[in-house]
C-alpha cells in the first residue's frame, strides 16, 4: 500500500509548466533504498492539533508511517490549532536548521510568508497541509512547496450542497452554522458552507468557535446549548472542525435534542464520529482523509530533498460517509487511517 501511495503522489502534481530543478536537490544518481530514500534527512511536522486528538492523530500516524518507510529523521510540534503558536513553532523550528518542515497553513500567508522567505533562503524546504498558503505555494512551488489537503471553499459548499441534494433542507430553512470563517485561509471553508446555504435560501445563523473550544471541544458544551436554547427554530447544524464534528453527539445530549431531531453535518472521521453516525446524531460528514496530508507531505519533502521533484498539489477531499457506508469505512477508523 505505501509503495502505491509513493507512486500515486509522484504523478499527482498539477504543475505541467514549471521546470526549474530544486537546488537543494543531491547530485542525480539511481534511485536506492538502502537505508530508505529519506535516510539522513531532517524534518519538522505539525500534524495540527494536541497529541491524542482525533483527527491529528490520523495526520500523525500517516506522516510516521511516512518517516518509517521512507527513513526520515522527523520532530512533531503540536499547536492546539493555535496560529500564533504555529507561528512560533516555526520560528522555533527554522532555528534548528533542519531540512524540511511540513506546517498546517492556518495562520495565512500575510504571518507565514515572510518566513517560509527566510526559510527557503537558507535551505530548509516547506510543504503545506490541510490550508493553503496559495502565495507561498506559487512562490516556491518550484522549490517543493506543494499543498496535500482539500480545496477548502469547495470541500464547504460540497457538503452544504450534498445536504440539499438528499433533501434534507429547503428554502427557508433556519440553519447553525459553527465555524472558523475568521481564520484566514482556513476560513475558506466555513464560508463555503454558508455561501451554498444562502444561495439555495437557507436562514444562515453563524458563530464562531473560540479558542478555548478550538483546542478542547468539550469546552464547547455551554455554548452549543445555549445557542440551540435560543435558536429553537434551527432545523439542521454544520460544524467545521473535525473534533468538534466528533463530539456533536455530546452537544445535542447536553442540549436534550434527540437523535435526528435536527440535520447533523460536519467533517472528518473519527471513532466518536463513526458512533456518532450509527446512532443517528450525525447525519452526514465529509472525509477529508488526512492520513494522507501527513503522508504525502513528509513524501513530498523527500522526494524534493533527493531528486528535486517541485511541489505536488495534492486533492485529499474525500467522498461523503453516513449510514449507508459507515460499516465499510469503521475499521480503518478504528485503526487511526481514516
Amino acid at each position: 500500500m505505501i509503495a502505491s501511495m509513493l507512486g500515486l503522489a509522484a504523478c499527482s502534481s498539477n504543475d505541467t509548466t514549471t521546470t526549474t530543478t530544486n537546488a537543494s536537490a543531491t547530485t542525480a544518481a539511481a534511485p536506492t533504498t538502502s537505508g530508505g530514500l529519506c535516510a539522513g534527512v531532517k524534518l519538522v511536522f505539525f500534524p495540527g492539533g494536541t497529541a491524542g486528538g482525533g483527527f491529528e492523530t490520523v495526520v500523525y500516524n500517516g506522516a510516521k508511517a511516512a518517516a518509517d518507510s521512507l527513513g526520515a529523521d522527523v520532530t512533531y510540534v503540536w499547536s492546539d490549532w493555535d496560529p500564533q503558536k504555529m507561528i512560533t513553532g516555526f520560528q522555533e523550528a527554522l532555528a534548528t536548521k533542519p531540512d524540511g518542515i511540513a506546517v498546517m497553513g492556518h495562520p495565512g500567508d500575510s504571518a507565514f510568508d515572510s518566513l517560509i522567505d527566510s526559510a527557503e533562503s537558507q535551505g530548509t524546504l516547506v510543504t503545506v497541509m490541510n490550508t493553503e498558503l496559495p502565495t507561498a505555494e506559487a512562490k516556491y512551488s518550484a522549490q517543493g512547496t506543494g499543498y496535500v489537503g482539500a480545496v477548502l471553499h469547495d470541500a464547504g459548499a460540497s457538503l452544504a450542497n450534498e445536504a440539499i441534494k438528499r433533501g434534507a433542507l429547503k428554502a427557508g430553512t433556519e440553519v447553525f452554522v459553527w465555524g472558523l470563517k475568521a481564520q484566514p485561509g482556513r476560513g475558506e471553508r466555513t464560508q463555503g458552507i454558508i455561501d451554498a446555504l444562502t444561495t439555495a435560501g437557507m436562514k444562515v445563523d453563524y458563530l464562531e468557535i473560540d479558542d478555548a473550544t478550538n483546542a478542547d471541544p468539550a469546552a464547547g458544551v455551554s455554548t452549543f446549548t445555549g445557542f440551540m436554547s435560543s435558536h429553537p427554530a434551527v432545523k439542521a447544524i454544520f460544524i467545521d472542525h473535525g473534533n468538534l464534528t466528533s463530539t456533536i453527539p455530546t452537544y445535542m445530549k447536553a442540549a436534550n435534542l434527540a437523535a435526528g431531531s435536527i440535520y447533523a453535518a460536519g467533517f472528518d472521521l473519527s471513532p466518536a464520529t463513526i458512533q456518532g453516525v450509527k446512532d443517528g446524531y450525525v447525519n452526514l460528514v465529509i472525509d477529508q482523509q488526512q492520513f494522507l496530508q501527513g503522508y504525502m507531505a513528509i513524501e513530498q519533502l523527500c522526494l524534493t530533498k533527493k531528486y528535486g521533484f517541485s511541489g505536488l498539489f495534492i486533492n485529499t477531499g474525500g467522498g461523503f460517509v453516513d449510514k449507508s457506508n459507515i460499516d465499510v469505512i469503521a475499521p480503518l477508523v478504528t485503526n487511526q487511517i481514516r
